[in-house]
């Protein structure tokens, strides 16, 4: 059965209050190209769907036209809820989206609705608490048990005592009980495994060492579609990966995204390989000595998404401020002082307000107070001396 494993959408997710929903767009027609120049018979999305747990109705519309196109005519799709996801809402479609080939799974990780000629080609055939078999038209089967985003909720109705990594074995032992026949199987699963590499952009309090999965502790399927991370990596040995987020989510990411696509046979996985995604705009940080240095680089890089560091000697006169300010692809902004002059002094006794203020000037821009600021500084400093 030829498999196309993807995560991490965040539809709806903007950039510094920046929209890129157009950006999601392209990306997500990209990957139903990939699924019909591949031939993938299933889709595996390991979570994070959308953004937030209420999503625009904007972001809600482009999710349904998108994972309907990337169904296409026979294909089946099958969703895990991420940590973003309300799980409860998201599964909320099922009874619609089955009938489309989209097969949702929320926190609660109950069995799918199973029919017995299905609705295309590929289908599920048999279903239980965190596992689902589908069937392509050749007869083959996969066995893919799920675990979806283990969120507070979920913990407080089972009411167990267990340790968080505990906890995670005993409903993933649940899953994996299912596949009676011995079928090739896979496990998708929207968790932090230790040694995961985090971007910036994900949120550290999801990721921290309390919630993290030792890799020895998933099972030991043929192919593990792991979602949560937003960089694509491996994770210990054999055929375990997180996808990543086919956009970039912050700059520290790579540019180098992509879905996986493998063959899952009686014998394991076959033909496995990164299929590269390349819709979106690039996102980068550059670094400049001067605004007119700064000026020239947005342009170079006037299709990109531009985190720019400037280094100052001085504040930012008006003028620079709407020049850097008038460029579409500028998303970030970080002036950064350097000087190699330091002052000292031990106390303020000696100092007058207006030396002291030209003291401190001089040492966060490495020059002269312009006069027209030390009398603002010094008529502020006395209005407030005043109340």
């Amino acid at each position: 059965m030829k498999i196309l494993h993807t995560s991490d959408w965040h539809i709806g997710k903007r950039l510094m209050g920046r929209e890129r929903l157009d950006e999601q767009a392209e990306v997500l027609d990209e990957i139903a190209a990939v699924c019909e120049r591949e031939n993938i018979e299933l889709v595996l999305l390991a979570g994070d769907v959308f953004d937030t747990y209420t999503p625009s109705a904007e972001a809600e519309d482009l999710f349904f036209t998108k994972i309907k196109r990337i169904a296409g005519g026979e294909r089946a799709v099958l969703i895990i809820s991420g940590n973003h996801d309300d799980g409860v809402r998201l599964s909320a479609v099922a009874p619609l989206s089955e009938e489309q080939g989209i097969y949702i799974v929320g926190n609660a990780r109950n069995a799918l609705k199973v029919t017995k000629d299905g609705y295309r080609k590929t289908h599920p055939i048999a279903s239980g608490k965190g596992y689902v078999v589908f069937e392509n038209e050749r007869g083959e089967k996969a066995f893919i048990s799920t675990l979806p985003y283990p969120n507070e909720a979920r913990f407080k109705e089972e009411k167990s005592e267990l340790p968080y990594v505990e906890q995670m074995k005993k409903w993933i032992d649940e899953g994996e009980s299912g596949n009676v026949e011995g079928l090739p199987s896979v496990f998708m699963a929207h968790l932090f495994v230790a040694g995961g590499s985090v971007s910036e952009g994900e949120r550290e309090i999801d990721l921290g060492g309390a919630r993290a999965i030792p890799v020895d502790a998933l099972p030991h399927s043929n192919y593990i579609a792991l979602g949560h991370l937003h960089k694509k990596q491996h994770m210990g040995k054999g055929d375990c990966y997180y996808s990543g987020s086919p956009l970039q989510y912050s700059f520290d990411e790579s540019a180098d995204k992509g879905v996986k696509v493998f063959d899952l046979t009686s014998e394991g996985v076959r033909d496995l390989k990164d299929v590269p995604l390349t819709k979106g705009k690039r996102l980068v940080r550059l670094e400049a000595v001067t605004v007119e240095d700064a000026l020239t680089l947005l342009d170079r890089y006037e299709n990109e998404l531009v985190e720019l560091r400037i280094v100052l000697s001085a504040p930012l006169t008006t003028s620079d401020a709407q020049a850097l300010a008038a460029k579409r692809n500028l998303v970030s902004l970080i002036p950064e002082i350097r000087t190699e002059e330091s002052v000292h002094f031990h106390s303020r006794k000696g100092l007058s307000d207006e030396a002291l203020f030209t003291a401190y000037y001089r040492t966060a821009y490495d020059s002269e107070p312009k006069q027209e600021l030390k009398e603002l500084f010094l008529k502020t400093l006395a209005e407030i001396q005043e109340k």
